[in-house]
């Protein structure tokens, strides 16, 4: 039985230690990001030096993600600071669904975590996703979440494999890089048009930066398919709290 399940490339790609279904989504996930025009540099930068970790989830057993989320934060505070990334591989559907069914499936993983975080929400963030400073917590982590699914067909820079792909970022991992800072403005700005290059189309609304007072940042986790807004209230709700 598999004991640790955070990962790295060379993990991904064997099949003593992972399920055949993980090593062939990995194998398609990486021949996207490893396209010299893939949108996000840092990703794939990331990619080719080894610094991304991976797990996976089958529809049946979610339990060791609290466990493998909290030993990839810890592996994150180490010295010196490297903008590492998780990716969540989700077990494929027998048929694929449409965009909303994977958009659920997303927020019911993040809830799952939230029920099993290992420490309450921290004082450092509002629990409330109405709120233009939430940010997503796991053990006094602040964390940006973001869904890709086989349902986008129009941003294809979401579409990632026949997976469903949650990517885990730490807000400490962007260390100058942040919304206001020069650097974060001009790295972000460059994102951006790489992928409206990408996938034809125009920024999401819905895409801002942490920070900004008009922005709900729980509507970037998972955005739509299009170019309209999210109009729908936000469906997590922190139950792992004092607040």
């Amino acid at each position: 039985m598999q004991s640790n399940y955070l990962l790295t490339s060379e993990h991904m790609q064997n099949e003593k230690i992972v399920p055949k279904w993980v090593s062939e989504e990995y194998h398609k996930y990486r021949e996207v990001v490893m396209k010299p025009t893939f949108p996000c540099f840092f990703g794939r930068t990331g990619e080719e030096r080894g610094e991304l970790r991976y797990s996976y989830i089958s529809h049946s057993d979610w339990s060791h993600l609290p466990r493998t989320l909290s030993t990839f934060l810890q592996l994150v505070k180490e010295p010196p600071l490297v903008r590492r990334g998780l990716f969540i591989f989700v077990e494929p559907e027998n048929k694929e669904q449409p965009l909303s069914y994977y958009r659920n499936y997303f927020w019911d993983v993040l809830q799952y975590l939230n029920r099993h975080d290992p420490k309450k929400w921290p004082d450092h963030t509002p629990a409330d996703p109405n709120d233009f400073l939430w940010s997503f917590c796991f053990d006094d982590e602040s964390i940006f979440a973001f869904g890709n699914a086989p349902a986008y067909k129009q941003r294809i820079t979401r579409n990632l494999g026949k997976s469903m792909v949650i990517g885990i970022q730490p807000r400490r991992i962007f260390e100058g890089l942040k919304g206001t800072e020069p650097n974060g403005i001009n790295s972000r700005e460059a994102v951006r048009k790489r992928v409206e290059a990408w996938d034809k189309l125009p920024k999401h609304p819905d895409i801002s930066h942490y920070g900004d007072p008009t922005h709900h940042e729980w509507k970037q986790f998972f955005i739509g398919d299009d170019c309209e807004p999210i109009t729908s209230k936000c469906p997590f709700h922190a139950v792992n709290t004092n607040k």
